[in-house]
């Protein structure tokens, strides 16, 4: 595989080098190959894209099971008979349910009343009731003190309501880290903020001269599809013509579990956190033919609309297919179409993305009186 990056590299007029490397000036780098020479490496432009690494919190104990973090868990040989997922945060729970029904008794510790704190009450309420029901232990609000034994064998998590938890094996999934330490960014010119990621502005330029970061280790949010835009960002600021920026982007995620999550601009808690009065519609996946022909009914559809105009603010949706549907939003959203556009197209029977009509047919009339 690296033999055949480095012929793409090659042929693309770029030279790939495997090795660790700092900055020792601004665009400069020193870089120690794998082969173990020492080279000195220096450009016009410097792009840092660093990324993240996984958070291993400060808990007695934690490090010494060498826990299982994303990555292992994915290129695991063996189905571990008990996990212990710390962390019910995306990746946690897509860890959690995927191991669940590969056969593993499975236990999801979350520190937070909730799991998904980002999301809506009613939408983790849902997420919860879905996971227990396919037999997976949600311990929330509680928060581990310490941890013995080794994960892959035996691993206890004493918790510090004092009550404990055991598994087979233990897989972190609590929150991710920029790359930014030891690379010589002062070196650099390159400052961080408070969360160690490396600061931007809305063209992805650092604080030094000719130096970009793009991704996750710019606090980009964790996505590959944010990511790449960044990319599309920073390309359309060195060839020329229109510059792309990352102001005013909206970005859609999903949450691959049964049944999907997708999301797509505020939720609840956002708009009432920011004072924006809202209408709010909601729809039951039940309620859409197509859910119910494939018996795919858990979950539901819900909708913000802007008080006073008729501009759609957020989506979000629990439910098969829920990524693609957001994309529908998503379209709308960037042609600022108001909701009646969607509400009374014509959207083929009997899709999924059909439930929007019925979902935006429940949306309160506008108030005279609505104020900003």
């Amino acid at each position: 595989m690296v033999e055949i990056n480095r012929n793409a590299f090659r042929d693309a007029g770029l030279e790939f080098v495997l090795g660790t490397g700092r900055f020792v000036a601004p665009r400069r780098l020193a870089v120690k190959t794998n082969d173990g020479s020492l080279r000195i490496i220096e450009g016009e432009h410097a792009f840092i894209n660093t990324g993240t690494t996984a958070a291993i919190p400060d808990v007695p104990g934690l490090k010494a099971p060498a826990p299982l973090t994303h990555f292992e868990a994915l290129v695991l040989t063996t189905l571990p008979e008990s996990l212990i997922v710390l962390g019910g945060g995306y990746i946690g729970l897509e860890m959690a349910q995927a191991f669940g029904k590969l056969g593993s008794k499975v236990t999801v510790i979350q520190d937070a009343p909730r799991v998904a704190m980002r999301e809506d009450e009613d939408v983790t309420e849902a997420i919860e009731t879905a996971l227990k029901e396919e037999g997976i232990d949600v311990k929330t609000g509680v928060r581990p003190a310490r941890v013995t034994g080794t994960s892959g064998e035996s691993v206890t998590l004493v918790l510090q309501n004092g009550s404990m938890v055991s598994g087979s094996h233990l897989l972190v999934a609590a929150g991710r880290t920029p790359v930014t330490s030891g690379i010589g960014l002062e070196a650099a010119g390159v400052e961080v903020d408070a969360r160690g990621c490396i600061k931007t502005d809305e063209r992805l330029r650092t604080t030094a001269e000719r130096t970009w970061a793009i991704g996750e280790v710019a606090g980009t949010p964790m996505f590959t599809h944010a990511s790449f835009d960044d990319y599309g960002v920073l390309r359309s600021q060195l060839v020329g013509g229109i510059a792309k920026t990352t102001r005013g982007r909206i970005i859609p995620y999903a949450l691959f579990i049964e049944p999907e999550l997708g999301r797509i601009g505020l939720s609840e808690v956002d708009a009432k956190a920011r004072g924006i009065p809202v209408r709010i519609a909601k729809l039951p996946m039940a309620a859409v033919p197509r859910a119910r022909t494939n018996g795919a009914t858990k979950g539901f559809m819900k909708i913000l609309i802007d008080a006073q105009s008729n501009a759609i603010l957020g989506f979000a949706m629990l439910g098969a297919n829920a990524g693609d549907v957001v994309a529908t939003v998503h379209m709308a959203m960037l042609g600022r179409l108001p909701y009646t556009a969607v509400r009374d197209a014509i959207i083929a029977h009997p899709l999924i993305s059909e439930g929007l009509n019925i979902l935006l047919a429940k949306v309160p009339e506008r108030t005279l009186n609505a104020q900003r």
